[in-house]
């Protein structure tokens, strides 16, 4: 049954009553359906369903048998998901680890709609996922979530379930879904396998992430669309290199592998279907005449670090984060999205005619030089490598494009940094777009030099990364309320989110506003 937002809030401490969506959290180990039910990319007619298949989940293959297994799926008008609207089969497939990717079309536009799974005489969970408007048609509203940095050891995921209670339509994830190092020492919670390398190693980290109640839970409650950072395969990797420099054969495998699982856990489509270390995910998703969403991938087709000595590479070893200004900085034949990407994203914005254009990227994109942390009082400025700002030439062709289109509200949502940060994306002349970052859900803040480096430019209106959390937008006609949700306590499954901060930016202006 469906619980409303009162109800999800009041039954936090109890697992069932965080699963809105069916009976997921009363499944034991050896039922199918363990990790529930989740949608993505929705379209006006449709969208994605996904399951997968695991009596034993933390097993590399699930506790399934070596053969495909029909999956009958059903779509309902109404929760009481008496009769379906739409059925049919689908085959859980052993080379994606029994996952399921249905995709959906002739249903009716911008509505609600409920499904579920049957295989073997057992059914899952109910999830609850939505059609976008139709190609022309100007929504009231639409209200989204966002969230990124989800490490497992770090906390609970109190967050989700405040997120599922601000009643969401999408739920966009931007990166660091899982992470993939070796388990930690004294943490709240641990990861249950060695370091991610390979097929077996990430099918076993997302299994342990997936099992948690809150997690099902805000996948089962919104359509989701999802981007990766870097964790999802290896920390600060650059392309076809990690962060060691090591040989870009070897990592290719790894980088192989990870993608493999990524797709075999996210409601993605088949188009999306990585072939070996290669995966297109970025996209754009329209919602009506209010939105277009443009997805980017900043991880797979990046140059390689600027200011790294070549050595680095040869002897392959690891290099600064965080530089000195240097030459390489600004080429421009350097990118952060790569050719195609940028060309894609270009041509996304000249065909929009959408009232906003909403850039949904990994990180913080504004310009933020840096304290050098070993002499925070000085006056030397560093830049890091792994964000924007090591790619300078990439963000100006992006304002450029922008102002070139004449693009309208564009906005920026971002992750990564652990941190809830508003600020203005700015040329010499004027103000182009607002970003936001939205918090981390469970991973620890890293840069204990925010607030003082923020403050050394007008462009950052809102800097806090001592607390942890998820960013709430709705957007309308007229204008975008955002707000910053930060969580109580994430050591506890049932903490209660605040507003930390509320924002507004009008259309036709891109000044971020106090709310």
């Amino acid at each position: 049954m469906l619980i409303d937002r009162r109800t999800a809030l009041a039954g936090f401490a109890a697992a069932p009553a965080l699963l809105a969506y069916g009976r997921a959290s009363a499944l034991g180990t050896e039922r199918l359906f363990t990790f529930g039910v989740a949608s993505g990319e929705p379209v006006a007619d449709g969208m994605v369903l996904w399951t997968r298949l695991a009596p034993k989940p933390l097993q590399p293959d699930g506790g399934m048998p070596r053969r495909r297994v029909p999956v009958r799926w059903e779509m309902f008008a109404d929760e009481a998901a008496r009769r379906p609207v739409r059925s049919g089969e689908a085959w859980a497939e052993p080379d994606l680890g029994h996952s399921v990717h249905v995709e959906v079309s002739g249903l009716t536009p911008d509505r609600p709609y409920w499904y579920r799974f049957v295989a073997e005489g057992e059914a899952s969970a109910l999830g609850r996922t939505r059609t976008a408007p139709a190609p022309g048609q100007m929504p009231e509203r639409l209200r989204f979530c966002f969230g990124s940095c989800q490490k497992y050891e770090n906390g609970y995921y109190g967050a989700w379930a405040n997120a599922v209670a601000d009643d969401p339509d999408l739920i966009f994830f931007l990166g660091d879904y899982i992470y993939e190092a070796k388990p930690s020492v004294g943490t709240i919670r641990v990861h249950l396998n060695p370091e991610c390398m390979d097929v077996t190693g990430y099918r076993v980290r997302y299994a342990t992430y997936r099992l948690d109640p809150q997690l099902q839970a805000a996948h089962a409650a919104a359509p989701w669309l999802v981007t990766w950072d870097d964790h999802e395969v290896a920390n600060d990797y650059a392309g076809l290199l990690d962060q060691q420099n090591s040989d870009p054969a070897i990592f290719a495998r790894r980088r192989a592998a990870a993608y493999q699982v990524y797709y075999e856990y996210m409601p993605l489509r088949r188009r999306a279907r990585p072939q070996h270390a290669s995966m297109r995910l970025y996209r754009a998703l329209d919602w009506g005449q209010l939105a277009r969403f443009q997805i980017l991938d900043d991880r797979q087709y990046r140059s390689p670090r600027a200011c790294h000595p070549r050595q680095l590479m040869t002897e392959h070893r690891e290099g600064p984060s965080l530089v000195p200004p240097c030459p390489e900085l600004a080429d421009p034949t350097r990118s952060l999205l790569g050719t195609a990407q940028e060309r894609w994203l270009d041509r996304s914005l000249a065909t929009s005619r959408a009232r906003w254009n909403v850039l949904a990227q990994q990180t913080q994109m504004t310009p933020y030089p840096r304290r050098d942390p070993d002499m925070p009082s000085g006056s030397r400025r560093l830049q890091t490598v792994d964000t924007w700002d090591g790619y300078a030439a990439t963000r100006d062709r992006v304002l450029a494009a922008w102002q070139r289109h004449r693009t309208n509200n564009p906005l920026v949502i971002g992750g990564d940094i652990h941190a809830f940060v508003a600020s203005e994306l700015r040329t010499a002349e004027r103000t182009i777009a607002p970003c936001f970052v939205g918090g981390s859900i469970t991973t620890f803040a890293g840069d204990t030099l925010l607030r003082a480096n923020t403050s050394e430019s007008d462009a950052y209106r809102f800097a806090n990364n001592e607390v942890r959390g998820y960013g709430r937008v709705d957007l309308t006609a007229t204008g975008a309320d955002i707000t910053f949700r930060a969580i109580a306590d994430p050591n506890q499954a049932a903490t209660r989110a605040y507003d930390l901060a509320r924002f507004r930016v009008a259309t036709g202006s891109p000044e971020i506003l106090n709310d």
